[in-house]
């Protein structure tokens, strides 16, 4: 199956999945592609998205080629600018956040599971 998220390039898509927030939570990886910890963070995110029926919007910003995005999700959700990073967001509220080695599989999974209802 192939990985299902959204690539975020331009301030006005940001600002539409931050208030898609309000419907359903996003799980948003900042990527850098120059980082290879990023890469094997990266490969992780591609292998949760590609699961079946996840009760959320998954979204990437990569954030050399989208600095100004990246540089406002750090104004607008106030978590320090790490990278690799992601972070669970539900009405526009960060509920999890992790960065570098800390962003598996296994992890989405579980601080999904535990702070997003099932649909």
């Amino acid at each position: 199956m192939k990985p299902n998220y959204n690539e975020i390039t331009s301030l006005e898509q940001w600002e539409n999945l931050l208030e898609r927030s309000n419907e359903s939570a996003v799980l948003l990886l900042k990527h850098s592609t120059a980082c290879p910890i990023s890469g094997a963070a990266f490969k992780e995110f591609n292998v949760y998205t590609r699961k079946p029926k996840r009760p959320l919007a998954c979204a990437l910003v990569k954030v050399i080629e989208s600095r100004p995005v990246s540089n406002e999700i750090e104004a607008k959700l106030g978590v320090k600018h790490e990278s690799p990073q992601i972070l669970l967001v539900r009405n526009g509220e960060v509920l999890w956040h992790a960065s570098h080695w800390d962003i598996t599989y296994e992890r989405m999974e579980q601080e999904v599971n535990a702070r997003i209802a099932r649909a």
